[in-house]
């Protein structure tokens, strides 16, 4: 276990309009002043785990070794479902168990995990709706204060955890395929494949629900022509499809969840 950072991240679909992230942090200034906190995103798609899941996938091991990482999307709130630290290698996590925290903090290896149950380290009250600040906030604050996990909580079987679907991916020569994981801002598809199977230049179809489209492998969007269809390794690691200044997801109808397949032509 490596020793807590004083860095604690964020990421909620809560949004900005709303005073719910400023309140979270306020909780966490007001036990520990000298945390730094720093918001990856605000606006996963509302109620959206795994986009809430792949966003701290691909933000967690670019923060200090010892990084507190917060997630809250919890549609579930006030339910059954757990309020969890779970223990990583180099990183804490803390958030819903939902399966948020499966894909990072099993990349990252678990070492324990924790149900945030000693209420002498929440909020006065808790409430029904908003245990990002109630819990989820004084957890990582506390941690980062040097109060031991397992004075947070009771401790529970990591293989207990709920986990989403792996981000399989099936591949053979010349053929990858998986399925969408997230689209992003640009309309860029990002699917749950990290291996490319072809080489610059090399023209691509794209095959998804019935439809298929011809796309160029290619290691830039400036490599193709303005509005072109391209697939990359993205900045991420994982195979993304793309159009060059517009939007694949536009062009193609692709969404989360989609079965699709990379073939070289």
């Amino acid at each position: 276990m490596k020793p807590v950072s004083q860095v604690i991240s964020l990421i909620t679909d809560f949004g900005l309009k709303d005073p719910y992230v400023g309140i979270m942090k306020g909780v966490i200034a007001s036990i520990n002043p000298k945390a730094a906190v720093i918001d990856i995103t605000h606006n996963v798609r509302s109620f959206d785990v795994r986009e809430a899941a792949f966003t701290l996938l691909a933000s967690y091991r670019w923060f200090p070794p010892g990084t507190v990482h917060i997630v809250v999307v919890d549609p579930g709130v006030g339910t059954a479902r757990r309020p969890l630290l779970v223990v990583g290698r180099n990183y804490y996590f803390i958030g819903p168990d939902n399966g948020v925290l499966s894909w990072a903090a099993m990349e990252d290896g678990i070492e324990s995990v924790y149900v945030l149950t000693n209420r002498a380290f929440m909020t006065r009250e808790v409430s029904y709706t908003f245990h990002g600040r109630d819990i989820f906030a004084p957890a990582a604050a506390w941690l980062t204060r040097g109060v031991k996990p397992e004075v947070l909580g009771e401790p529970v079987k990591p293989g207990t955890l709920v986990s989403l679907e792996p981000l399989r991916c099936e591949g053979r020569e010349g053929v990858v395929g998986g399925f969408v994981v997230v689209v992003d801002k640009f309309g860029n598809v990002i699917t749950s494949c990290r291996e490319a199977p072809f080489s610059p230049g090399d023209r691509v179809i794209v095959e998804a629900e019935g439809s298929e489209w011809e796309a160029v492998f290619a290691r830039t969007f400036g490599e193709v022509p303005e509005g072109q269809l391209l697939v990359h390794v993205n900045s991420l690691g994982f195979l993304e499809i793309s159009v060059n200044r517009g939007s694949a997801s536009t062009m193609t109808g692709l969404k989360p969840g989609d079965e699709v397949w990379l073939r070289r032509l």
